[in-house]
């Protein structure tokens, strides 16, 4: 979770591949309408959102009930979307960080409905989580790597035999070919 720009989509790629769990971006689940609402500058309101965040959570309790791991995605900014999202073995982890090193980040982005105008009332409709909700912040900044090791390593997962991730006693291999193969006319 966390606003626009904050990296979710990143990291949560990176850790469904080192953990092979699951993995649904939010972003997709947006009904058409709030995509291109979005994509003219204009805020969702929570009416707008309740669609969406009622995909999300329905994504969510289908894995839940069925024991399967899962990461997915959603800005989940204030408490009563995470409420609607809250359940037995749900965790959010809170990407945060502060607002000049999420707008570099959003205005980096290419092919995204989200525009950098829409950070500040991301920002302000962001309701941090309390003590009493099962989150996990984790300071962004980092490369996303960095940001994933953290994240498995704070909550006590183990990645995958094989994969990437950072400190693997046995990296999976790659399948690009060697860096000299590229460089030979």
């Amino acid at each position: 979770m966390g606003v626009s720009g904050s990296g979710k989509s990143t990291v949560a790629g990176i850790l469904a591949g080192q953990l092979g769990w699951d993995l649904e971006e939010g972003d997709d689940l947006h009904p058409a309408a709030n995509v291109a609402k979005m994509s003219q500058g204009i805020p969702l309101t929570d009416d707008d959102r309740w669609p969406w965040l009622d995909r999300v959570s329905s994504w969510i309790t289908e894995h839940t009930t069925a024991g399967i791991p899962g990461i997915i995605t959603c800005s989940a900014l204030k408490r009563i979307y995470r409420d609607r999202m809250r359940g037995e073995n749900v965790v959010f982890v809170h990407l945060t960080g502060d607002k000049d090193t999420i707008g570099r980040r959003i205005s980096a982005r290419q092919d995204h409905f989200m525009p950098p105008a829409l950070l500040d009332t991301q920002i302000a409709t962001l309701e941090p989580p309390g003590p009493d909700e099962n989150v996990l912040e984790v300071d962004l900044g980092r490369k996303p790597a960095e940001e994933a090791a953290e994240i498995i390593a704070r909550l006590g997962l183990t990645p995958e035999s094989g994969s990437s991730a950072l400190g693997s006693a046995h990296p999976g291999t790659s399948s690009a070919a060697p860096l000299g193969d590229l460089f030979k006319p």
